[in-house]
């Protein structure tokens, strides 16, 4: 047999074709296969960079709250910020000259681009998410910094702004790492500033670090002792267990000198007891040199600085350090490597709930964007708008009438009023004439609708009952007493003492009746805003298909307003029909003061003024404060002439009561003929043909009283009577005053005020409502909801929404292909 083409020349065997690699082809392998696992995790790393850098860029732009993982740089002014920004960055453009941290927040964006051989910064427009030209030169990103800060504070006339400046840098020797520099801490302001600008940058820092998906940079220079930090109790605030906190010396270098024995050194660099065992800062020096430099001079001074710092601990201290336990965190090349693995595994565990967060973001823009699109197609669907724009009315009126009628949606603890909130809120504090507080029942309690209607009904009569009839002025008596005397009868003491009621409860009722009206259309027009609650509430509760017409501003001003002047109506209506109750009470013609059952509970009084009335000498009374003396001594006793003035069988008739056919009709007495006081001229009981000496026989007695009265107005002889005259008056007026508020209370006011207010509420509102909002041409029904330019708004606002979707939509698809790889 002839051997095989493949077998050993030697044996002419067939070599065995799984025969294990040297050593160094295995070791060949695995470099590569780490090499290769090694960039695939570099891209991974990169995408997810360069995914949170669009996030964040739109989070900027749109003002969203995005949980993106973030370092934000904290520390006192002089503290070493700057600098080690520039490290990072690894070029320097002059930051501090500028003393950007000083005024607004700077977000750096670094991306490692291989390609970047020299660094390309842009910075991210004001307002939006693009981003400018890229920048070369290092003194014009300070200059546009410097610009862009002092232009923002005067617009907004403040010393520090929150809102952020965003520069993105681009450069092979960059890390890919997010850094917010933010301004440092000062003790006293500078001069120029305001007073408070320490406490701004205070409060400003803490509100930007306090966001927990937030980490900490902390600087403090090594001249400053553990005990004695100032900025440290901040960041204790803020972080109390620095769980998320990177505790970072600069200017490690200017401690050194003062380290000479190995446990000096250790026990600085671990801080015991004021960080705790697991917190470990980083130590970090930076070159000093300020002079021009390239960048690669800049790069190579930082390395030679780590590399002195090493050395002197190592060759200059006795014993050297705890290399292995403190190395890790000398130096900064250190911290930026630890820096930007922290970051990465930060991006790497917030992925899914970013995601997440994303896509609830994104459908959120799309329903304000379908909710934008249903109005401009409203704008042109006029009675698509005008259906939705009743119904919502409609709507509305049910729910007055509910609360009118009895509801306890909403909460009235929440949205009732007590009485003492109502008199506050309505403008009117108390009740005019009432001295003493009126306290109904329930004031305490927070009420609103028809409950709060009736409360006012009821603190309306407390108000009412707790006024007595005012005291008049003897001059006011003496006015319409005399007035009514000279007109003659036998009842002008009566008739005096019902004019001053009357004239009482015009001018003391009325303003308390304008006020229940004021008052109740207050509890009226506080139920618009309950009743748009309730509406909101019961639509989400239950979930009904009624049209949204939150967004609806112009409409919903022009209903509020619709309604509070239909109330406004009601109360002037109320305000007339309860006047005319008044009046009509107060007239001279009504009865009520007149009534059986009210002059024979007057008593004495009525008694005092039957006496009064019938007494022929009205008009000799003095009313003056003079005449009161004599009121005790001569009260009972008639005048001395009295039994002249009237024969006794005269006097003896007049007590009779008198026949039909005995009574007779008053002439109309002539100019030279006199008339009696008490009734004019007398007749005797019907005798229309009296004799003639009896005639002159009464008209002589009739001159004799004339004369018998002048002499005793002229010699005041009859003010015996004045006192008890004036108190009589006064006593029957505030009774009759009473008779009238209780007829206007009990009967008249309630039940008006109910028909005047309520029932209209229930049966008038949305007929009144509709007939004013929607009784009109398409152009005016529109101008409710189309201001002039709002079309141009909403489109605009469309814009804006559609590019902040498409920064989403595009963020998500990136976070989806990220979250496939993890």
């Amino acid at each position: 047999m002839a051997a095989n083409a493949f077998s050993s020349p030697a044996t002419g065997r067939t070599p065995n074709p799984k025969v294990a690699p040297s050593p160094s082809t295995r070791r060949a392998a695995d470099s590569a296969a780490a090499a290769a696992a090694a960039a695939a995790a570099a891209s991974d790393s990169k995408a997810r960079f360069e995914a949170y850098n669009r996030l964040q860029a739109a989070a900027v732009a749109f003002g969203e709250k995005l949980p993106i993982p973030e370092i934000v740089a904290i520390g006192g002014q002089s503290d070493g910020k700057s600098s080690l920004l520039e490290a990072l960055l690894g070029f320097r453009f002059n930051v501090r000259e500028v003393e950007m941290g000083t005024r607004r927040p700077l977000v750096l964006q670094m991306v490692h681009d291989p390609t970047a051989l020299d660094p390309r910064c842009r910075f991210q427009e004001e307002d939006s998410e693009e981003y400018g030209s890229p920048m070369v030169l290092a003194t014009a990103i300070a200059d546009l910094i410097k610009q862009r800060t002092e232009a923002h504070l005067r617009k907004i006339q403040a010393a520090v702004s929150p809102k952020p400046i965003v520069m993105r840098a681009e450069y092979a020797y960059c890390p890919n790492l997010t850094i917010i520099d933010t301004p440092g801490f000062v003790l006293k302001a500078k001069k120029g500033e305001p007073e408070s600008t320490p406490e701004e940058i205070l409060s400003m820092v803490k509100s930007l670090a306090s966001p927990p998906h937030r980490l900490l940079l902390f600087l403090q220079q090594s001249s400053v002792e553990w005990c004695s930090s100032l900025w440290l109790d901040a960041i204790r605030d803020i972080d109390p267990t620095f769980r998320r906190t990177m505790i970072v010396i600069s200017k490690f270098d200017n401690r050194l000198k003062e380290f000479t024995e190995s446990w000096e050194v250790d026990s600085y660099l671990s801080a015991s007891g004021y960080l705790g065992d697991n917190i470990h800062p980083f130590f970090v020096a930076l070159p000093k040199d300020r002079g021009t430099i390239s960048n690669e001079e800049f790069r190579r001074q930082i390395c030679q600085v780590d590399i002195d710092v090493l050395r002197h601990l190592r060759d200059n201290v006795k014993g050297g350090f705890n290399e292995e336990k403190y190395g890790p965190y000398i130096g900064f090349s250190c911290l930026k490597k630890y820096l930007e693995s922290e970051l990465q595994k930060r991006y790497k565990e917030a992925a899914p709930a970013t995601l997440a967060l994303l896509e609830q973001r994104c459908s959120e823009v799309s329903m304000d964007l379908s909710r934008l699109d249903s109005k401009l197609q409203a704008t042109s669907d006029v009675s698509q708008l005008r259906r939705s724009a009743m119904l919502h009315a409609a709507n509305i009126c049910t729910h007055l009438r509910s609360l009118l009628d009895g509801a306890a949606d909403p909460a009235p603890e929440l949205w009732g009023k007590t009485t003492e909130e109502e008199q506050m809120h309505s403008g009117i504090g108390s009740w005019p004439g009432i001295n003493v507080p009126v306290k109904p029942p329930n004031s305490s309690l927070k009420l609103y609708g028809g409950a709060a209607f009736e409360r006012v009904m009821h603190e309306f009569r407390c108000a009412t009952y707790s006024m007595e009839c005012p005291q008049v002025s003897r001059e006011k008596v003496a006015n319409i007493l005399l007035a009514h005397a000279g007109r003659g009868g036998s009842s002008g003491l009566t008739e005096a003492a019902a004019e001053i009621a009357r004239a009482a409860a015009r001018s003391w009722l009325a303003p308390l009746i304008d006020t229940a009206c004021d008052r109740l259309a207050f509890v009226l027009q506080s139920l618009f805003d309950l009743a748009m609650e309730r509406c909101r509430y019961q639509d989400s509760k239950y979930h009904q298909n009624v049209e949204d017409m939150d967004g609806y501003v112009g409409f919903l001003a022009a209903l509020r307003c619709s309604y509070y002047k239909f109330v406004k109506e009601l109360s002037k209506q109320c305000k007339q029909i309860v006047r005319h109750h008044l009046d009509s009470v107060t007239s001279p013609y009504s009865h009520i003061c007149y009534e059986n059952d009210f002059l024979s509970g007057v008593g004495s009084v009525a008694n005092s003024m039957h006496r009064f009335n019938h007494f022929p000498g009205v008009t000799s009374f003095d009313l003056s404060d003079s005449g009161s003396a004599l009121e005790e001594a001569q009260e009972n006793v008639p005048p001395k002439d009295h039994q002249h003035m009237t024969p006794p069988a005269k006097g003896n008739e007049s007590k009779e009561v008198l026949r039909e056919s005995q009574l007779t009709v008053p002439e109309t007495p002539s100019p030279d003929l006199p008339v009696d006081m008490n009734g004019g001229k007398k007749k005797d009981n019907g005798n229309l043909n009296d004799g003639g000496a009896r005639k002159r026989h009464a008209r002589m007695a009739a001159y004799a009283s004339r004369n018998h009265r002048n002499n005793v107005i002229g010699g005041d002889d009859l003010g015996s009577k004045s006192g008890s005259s004036y108190s009589s008056i006064c006593s029957i007026s505030a009774q009759y005053f009473a008779k009238m508020r209780e007829v206007l209370i009990e009967r008249n006011v309630p039940s008006a005020l109910n028909s005047g207010f309520l029932t209209p509420c229930r049966e008038r509102l949305f007929l009144a409502l509709g007939f004013e909002l929607f009784a009109v041409n398409d152009d005016r029904f529109m101008d409710m909801f189309v201001a002039p330019g709002a079309v141009d708004a909403i489109q605009n606002e469309r814009q804006s929404l559609l590019k902040r979707q498409k920064i989403l939509l595009s963020c998500l698809n990136e976070f989806k292909n990220i979250s496939r790889t993890l």
